[in-house]
């Protein structure tokens, strides 16, 4: 594999900055022990042998070819010279970190591990060291130096993620693509599910980590009796039509106060809330929750009653900020950054909950679907400023694009501006349902200095009446299916939508198999959730017509489900132009450095470039981009994640671009840096395929010659 390394020419900094460390935390690890760097979340590391002086002279150390080529989103940790990752289908490994030789690999057969998986979490105590993973449905405990379970952990080495969350779950999809976040013995589990109507309850749930059993379970949706039951209709709990509210993206946890903090998503169905009129807690809240026991101590709510997929997209980040008391006099407060969707961080003393920037409940317009009822307020903060355009306007479409008239017709029907209602007409929202901010979260150094990538490409979203049960009576049994649990993502003629992430499924029997395609749809893959609620005549159904091969004696086999909401999803459509570039003018992904003690960007720059339009002499645009990024006391800022496939070295304090490789794929993680044996190495996981890119199965380490 050849590699195109850029050198960029590198300015000379006075004086390295150095590792400060927040009175009471553990200082930092000159490895990578915990996903994103340590418990804190901030992606950041102490170490300043690769430095803004010698970045330039970055060289490939080693490459790992994991055989299993997909979509990788893992943040591998490194801990005793050991590298622990995760292929694209969860296959587990560990590598030697200073040479990527393969140590040990396994694989959970039937599983169900097709989905993406950001990474791992390690234990130990004495001998008894512990990698915990998720994959398909099961958190599994391996031993760290040999990669076999322990199975003195839960059933032969493995537990239920479905443990705490009630009967109504256990026919409902539950996975994890986040890993877990530790406090002494116990892991707190993130759990992804449905974002429709069959979605099972997202109670934040402890195991403990030496017997994989049940510690406690918080429910997002309370029953009655429980705080924040009355901003739900009352039988909601019972978890028939709504579901969700729960914790995808990660937690960081706050070991000494003892203190762990959830960021919770939207409940679901993500696109309609006439079945669950009220504010929604703890839905799209950031909790504060007693470590030990799950008892809350204090939420914010950032969106009330969502209707708009604004889940909160990432861990929040533990930090230390300087402000002035009412005296004037500088203080230091120890503080929870999280950052949004919508651009936007809200920024609040980690033990009171108590806002360190002004927060404005804005009023927004109302639905105008009868069964609809939006809230009539949502929290704006002041400050710190939004890190991506709130507004569209006519003005901010494509200039470069060759189909201007048409994005400007489409413009002019749709629905515009924050917290615009989604109904019959199509709505722009802006920032998108990627960002905003994504999965990959912001990177915070020890002066409150927060760095963030974001996509800025708008999305078209609208809803439909809901087929009645007679509407269909003239498809096959397996179209019925078909339409109403397909369509939205894949199309109604299954030709998909490949810029906004949805294969096409036309043919799809010449590409796969019956057993792996029902094996998707049972577990999902990737970013699609499972449909495991599916009776297995409708599965059978289903199968049938995507291979082609319906028969009419089908027909009593299989009953499409009965529509239970007046209305669907007429699916994730971005704004794009006719070459499939967004819709809206540059830069369509940015890095931007926010000063969280004043709450003031030090620097805003494009990241990636689309190289067709670099060639034509139009500055580099920015691309969408998904991975975070990671900041050293050698004051550097590394980060991949564009389409592009580039991976960047910045100068932190500028923004200087200061190195650059082509990867083998691009790189859709968030970097890794550690030390092994006197020797700093930045390693990034290279699996494209997201956005269209080629795929990879590479882990691909730098370090100086």
């Amino acid at each position: 594999m050849k590699y195109a390394i850029i050198p960029v020419v590198v300015v000379a900094l006075a004086g390295l900055v150095s590792t400060q460390i927040v009175p009471g935390e553990s200082p930092p690890s000159r490895e990578w022990p915990e996903y994103l760097g340590g418990p804190d979340r901030n992606h950041y590391s102490p170490l300043d042998q690769i430095n803004i002086t010698n970045v330039s002279q970055l060289k490939v150390a080693w490459e790992y070819h994991s055989r299993d080529s997909g979509q990788v989103q893992c943040n591998p940790i490194i801990v005793g010279g050991l590298l622990y990752g995760v292929t694209a289908t969860s296959q587990l490994f560990a590598l030697n970190a200073a040479t990527g030789q393969e140590k040990w690999r396994y694989t959970e057969k039937g599983a169900g591990g097709l989905n993406t998986n950001r990474g791992v979490t390690y234990w130990a105590d004495g001998d008894d060291k512990r990698i915990l993973v998720a994959i398909g449905p099961w958190l599994y405990a391996i031993n760290a130096l040999t990669g076999q379970p322990i199975p003195t952990f839960g059933d032969g080495g493995r537990v239920s993620l479905k443990a705490g969350l009630g009967p109504t779950a256990q026919d409902k999809m539950a996975i994890s693509n986040t890993p877990g976040t530790l406090f002494g013995d116990l892991i707190i589990m993130p759990l992804r599910l449905s974002e429709g109507a069959d979605a099972a309850p997202g109670n934040i749930q402890a195991f403990n980590v030496r017997t994989g059993k049940l510690a406690w379970s918080f429910r997002t949706i309370p029953h009655p009796g429980e705080y924040g039951y009355t901003t739900w209709p009352k039988e909601v709990y019972k978890n028939t039509e709504v579901g969700g509210a729960n914790n995808w993206a990660g937690m960081a946890v706050d070991r000494r106060r003892g203190i762990v903090y959830v960021p919770t998503g939207s409940a679901a169905f993500d696109f309609y809330g006439g079945n669950r009129k009220g504010q929604n807690l703890f839905a799209n809240c950031l909790l504060a929750l007693d470590a030990r026991t799950g008892k809350r101590l204090w939420h914010f709510q950032a969106v009330h009653h969502d209707i708009w997929d604004r889940d909160f997209p990432a861990p929040p980040n533990l930090i230390t900020v300087t402000q002035k008391d009412p005296d004037g006099r500088p203080r230091r407060i120890d503080a929870v950054a999280q950052v949004t969707k919508t651009g936007h961080v809200f920024v609040f003393d980690r033990v009171t909950g108590k806002p360190l920037f002004p927060i404005d409940e804005k009023p927004f317009p109302k639905s105008d679907l009868p069964e609809e009822i939006t809230w009539p307020t949502q929290p704006i903060p002041r400050k710190p400023l939004p890190f991506a355009r709130q507004t569209i306007t006519e003005a901010d479409l494509n200039p470069y694009s060759e189909a201007k008239d048409s994005l400007l017709a489409t413009y002019r029907r749709a629905r515009k501006g924050l917290f615009q209602p989604l109904g019959k007409v199509p709505t722009l929202v802006y920032p998108g349902l990627d960002g905003g901010a994504e999965w990959g979260g912001a990177a915070v150094d020890p002066e409150g200095i927060m760095y963030v990538n974001a996509n800025e490409t708008a999305w078209l979203l609208s809803l439909g009446d809901t087929p009645k049960a007679d509407e269909l009576a003239h498809l096959s049994p397996g179209q019925r299916v078909y339409t109403l649990t397909c369509a939205s993502c894949h199309g109604p003629e299954r030709r998909g939508n490949p810029a906004s992430g949805f294969p096409s499924l036309v043919d799809i029997g010449q590409r796969r198999d019956r057993d792996y395609v029902a094996k998707v749809i049972t577990t999902g893959k990737g970013m699609m959730p499972s449909f495991a609620s599916l009776s297995a005549a409708e599965k059978q159904a289903l199968i049938s017509f995507l291979f082609g091969e319906e028969k009419q004696e089908m027909v009593a086999a299989a009953t499409a489900k009965k529509p239970s909401l007046p209305y669907k999803f007429n699916g994730y459509t971005k704004f794009l132009d006719s070459k499939g570039q967004p819709g809206i003018r540059p830069p369509w992904g940015t890095l931007t450095a926010i000063d969280l003690n004043t709450g003031n960007h030090r620097w805003q720059i494009p990241l990636g470039e689309v190289k067709e339009l670099t060639a034509k002499g139009i500055a580099p645009t920015g691309t969408e981009n998904y991975g975070g990024p990671v900041i050293t006391a050698g004051s550097l800022l590394f980060i991949a994640a564009t389409k592009d496939g580039m991976f960047r070295a910045f100068d932190k304090k500028t923004g200087k671009l200061l190195w650059q490789a082509e990867l083998p794929a691009s790189g859709f993680a968030t970097p890794s840096t550690y030390e092994v044996a006197g020797k700093q190495y930045v390693v990034i996981a290279c699996g494209g395929t997201k956005l269209g890119t080629k795929k990879g199965d590479s882990y691909v380490a730098f370090a100086l010659p």
